[in-house]
């Protein structure tokens, strides 16, 4: 092995939360390394929605969302039900959100840490160095780097994953989604629209939502996600589903033909270990996805900022820091909604449940605000109240609830 060097953070991953670390921490004055195992200009599988908590964040990272496609609120749709909200500006998020392909936003996220001072290695798949316990660095073939921290932000399950011992639960739920993109002459809209009661081949309710989101540039992102608690899930076709929900949908946005290939990926809602010894796990390979919208990068690039101040602070406690101070923001809200997708994966309770959702503009709101990772248990008002409720219901009924999933 020939050692390369020393550095103080090592990024495994250069998606929006590794990003987010090497900016923070770089403008701080730390040295610091991204290994991409990818080329510049990879694409990567998304919805391309950005809530008003990650439009936040992105403020706070100094990134300039000119170049974005403004979203002032949600469009839910529930069988003849139709609800059109605006973000509703909870402090301390803005009252507006985006719509931003990745491979555009990831190119100005790196671009930006690369400003920081951060070294980007494209093209290098890196895996963690662990001696007597402890990551100290990692190494790319015969290469290696040591530092004080190594920071996993590659999300897609893999071999460092395996070799950390970063696994999810296999008690909790995950997702599956699929998207493509389509010209529509409704592209400049400046609403997300969300189907909530979609079917399968079968006619049977899915807990997920078909999504049309416009990206400003005269094309709209389609797709469609579903959770595992459905019943069938194994069985779940998700190319029909696309199909199925874009024949609702081509008319009244007058599609053009998919301009790709759908493309599926997994939406990780668990994980069994965030942080060890000389290392942390932050966005997607922390299972910081919330289940009800399977929406993360947000959360992704609030944990990568939290990563870098904690050791920008104090290097040596900070993993053990990072996973309480984690586990303060996140834990309750994706574990309310880890419970909520066992429930709703029964179709009678899904459909019951829908009505309820939309049944009121002001329930409605609270959905919104729930879908836009704007309240969790902490948060103030009608909307926080509703969230521990809601923990405290589904926390009685959660034996039950897994005993009688309704997976399959």
């Amino acid at each position: 092995m020939r050692h390369v060097g020393q550095r103080d953070i090592l990024i495994i991953g250069g998606g929006p939360a590794g990003a987010a670390t090497a900016i923070r921490a770089a403008s701080a004055g730390a040295t610091v390394t991204v290994f991409e195992k990818a080329m510049p200009g990879r694409d990567k599988i998304c919805g391309d929605g950005l809530t008003p908590r990650a439009v936040k964040a992105l403020e706070e990272l100094g990134v300039s969302l000119e170049d974005a496609h403004r979203i002032d609120g949600l469009r839910m749709i529930a069988n003849s039900t139709v609800r059109q909200l605006e973000w509703p500006g909870i402090a301390p998020f803005p009252a507006h959100g985006a719509v931003w392909p990745r491979r555009k936003l990831d190119e100005r996220l790196m671009e930006l840490a690369a400003k920081a001072g951060a070294e980007l290695l494209w093209g290098h798949e890196a895996l963690p160095v662990i001696e007597n316990g402890r990551v100290v660095g990692v190494s790319v073939g015969e290469q290696v780097w040591n530092a004080d921290l190594v920071v996993v932000a590659a999300g897609a399950p893999g071999l460092v994953h395996r070799m950390l011992g970063i696994e999810r639960d296999p008690d909790e739920p995950f997702g599956l989604a699929i998207r493509t993109y389509a010209e529509s002459p409704r592209a400049s809209e400046r609403y997300l629209e969300a189907c909530l009661t979609l079917r399968d081949g079968a006619g049977t309710p899915v807990p997920g939502y078909g999504w049309m989101f416009p990206a400003g540039d005269g094309t709209v992102n389609i797709g469609v996600g579903a959770l595992s608690t459905m019943k069938g899930f194994k069985k779940l076709n998700l190319n029909r589903l696309q199909d199925s929900y874009r024949g609702i949908v081509s008319k009244d946005w007058q599609l053009g033909p998919d301009l790709e290939r759908p493309r599926a990926w997994r939406l990780p809602m668990s994980t069994t270990k965030r942080h060890g010894p000389g290392w942390v796990a932050i966005g997607d390979a922390a299972g910081l996805v919330n289940p009800m919208n399977g929406e993360g990068i947000d959360y992704g690039l609030e944990s990568g900022m939290l990563a870098a101040d904690l050791f920008l602070a104090n290097p040596s406690s900070a993993p053990e820091q990072y996973d309480r101070e984690i586990g303060l923001r996140f834990d309750a809200f994706l574990r309310t909604g880890r419970r909520f997708s066992f429930l709703i994966g029964h179709p009678w309770i899904l459909r019951t449940g829908l009505r309820f959702a939309v049944g009121t503009h002001g329930i409605a709101n609270i959905t919104l605000q729930v879908m836009g990772n704007l309240v969790d248990s902490s948060t103030p008002g009608v909307g926080g109240l509703a969230m521990r409720s809601a923990d405290t219901l589904l926390g009685i009924a959660d034996p039950v609830l897994r005993k009688t999933r309704a997976a399959g």
